[in-house]
């Protein structure tokens, strides 16, 4: 046989003394006499023929294949979200395909631009930086994308993001309610979406609350468990009472490094995290965290997603307008200003979607009196 000893239509033709192009109908669901059927079919089972897959959706456009593209595949958060986007997209009848970018932006743009290769029928993206370039391949992307993460106002691409500004409130407030006077703030890069609009949170609230903004009470690392702990241990002459830490493995770190000098959570120190992830509640003392709907912001990204694809409109998704749409938005690190879309592209598009996962404080051991044995939940 041609190819490599691998059953071609010719082969399959040839066996079942049909000509190529009843093997082609056949094989392609179009329709045939029933004898020719199934002499195809008994020949094509006979020479162990497999459907190239690949091939298939070149000629019809589509692959039933979506792409999720995360920075860490290692951080419980986006587990969460690769659980919640592979029931939908299951369900829908789509295969999942994970990429780990590490938080690269030129592995996020190949990402991007690979979409004309059509290996994917779509992609959902989630940088944590937002470039010049990102937005134009965002805007110039062959297949529908959605971005778990903030935009500025005007990209006309789908979006999911939480309110992490509103969520560090939350902590440092809740901090605060506790006695705490000397809240130090462990974050990530600020040049990054959310180290900037965590900051953002934590000094406003700051401010609601009375305290002065400490420079030595706040410490930029990476988002690791590492990381966390190496900062803790430089905030701990500042004589912080509590600590707000970006993520929950930050969260995790500082919690160690405070255990491994003796120090009692929360009696001496309290610590709070972001995110709830499985860490949170693993931690000892189990950490007190804001839950940004990890698992909630995978869902109704797909459901965008396959909306675009599918076109039915998916429930829980609001229009891109208002003031709550653009409250991380506007000023997310910077960011650049959105090119227009190119021309007669509005014309075709549905309005451009977000939606906004509300967050959530959870509050266990490490913040709670001693003996608190139940997490309490506060919008």
């Amino acid at each position: 046989m041609p190819n490599g000893g691998q059953p071609t239509i010719v082969s399959i033709a040839e066996r079942a003394g049909v000509s190529i192009a009843s093997v082609s109908r056949v094989l392609n669901g179009q329709g045939a006499r029933r004898d020719t059927t199934e002499r195809v079919r008994r020949a094509a089972a006979e020479l162990g023929y497999v459907p190239n897959a690949v091939a298939r959706s070149l000629k019809g456009g589509r692959t039933r294949q979506l792409t999720f593209a995360v920075p860490d595949i290692g951080n419980p958060v986006y587990v969460a979200m690769v659980r919640a986007i592979q029931a939908v997209a299951k369900a829908a009848g789509y295969r999942l395909l994970l990429h780990s970018t590490d938080a690269v932006a030129e592995d996020e743009l190949a990402v991007l631009r690979s979409l004309r290769d059509r290996t994917s029928d779509g992609l959902i993206l989630v940088p944590i930086r937002i470039t010049e370039a990102h937005i134009e391949a965002l805007v110039e992307a062959a297949r529908p994308v959605v971005v778990i993460g903030s935009l500025p106002p005007g990209v006309p691409v789908d979006s999911v993001r939480a309110d992490s500004v509103a969520g560090a409130a939350l902590a440092v407030r809740h901090l605060h309610a506790t006695g705490r006077r000397r809240i130090a703030f462990v974050n990530g890069p600020s040049d990054t979406v959310p180290g900037h609009n965590r900051e953002r949170g934590y000094r406003s609230a700051l401010a609601e609350c009375g305290l002065p903004h400490d420079p030595e009470l706040v410490a930029h690392t990476d988002f690791g468990v590492d990381a966390g702990a190496r900062a803790m241990e430089r905030l701990l002459p500042a004589g912080p009472d509590a600590v707000f830490c970006a993520n929950d493995q930050l969260a995790l770190g500082a919690s160690h490094a405070l255990l491994g000098r003796g120090l009692r959570i929360p009696e001496d120190l309290a610590v709070v995290g972001m995110d709830d992830s499985e860490l949170a509640k693993l931690g000892w003392p189990p950490l007190t965290s804001v839950d940004l709907g990890s698992s909630e912001r995978g869902r109704r990204a797909v459901e965008l997603l396959l909306d675009r694809l599918e076109g039915h409109r998916a429930a829980s998704v609001e229009p891109h307008a208002g003031p709550e749409a653009e409250t991380e938005a506007g000023e997310a690190a910077g960011a650049p200003e959105a090119p227009r879309a190119p021309a007669g592209a509005g014309a075709e598009r549905a309005p451009t979607r977000t939606s906004t996962a509300r967050p959530r404080l959870v509050v266990r051991a490490s913040t709670a009196p001693t003996g608190a044995t139940e997490a309490m939940r506060f919008a």
